[in-house]
């Protein structure tokens, strides 16, 4: 079940703040959408990770990988 009030509030934040992941990625705190800045380079890196978590107001969390 959700929670409803403050504790219903989440924010998402990236676990690492990484230079090279916020000149690629811009994360929307309030929705946790990930948009992209810039085309990826495939040749650099074949695959991309980023950690992202999510905290309520009551003091939960949760973090998840995306690929």
């Amino acid at each position: 079940d959700s929670d409803e009030g403050l504790n219903g509030q989440v924010k998402y934040s990236l676990k690492k703040k990484m230079e090279k992941f916020s000149q690629i990625y811009l994360l929307d705190v309030n929705t946790g959408a990930i948009t992209l800045l810039q085309s990826l380079d495939y040749e650099e890196d074949d695959s991309y990770e980023l950690e992202v978590q999510t905290h309520d107001t009551g003091g939960l969390f949760d973090t998840a990988k995306v690929t």
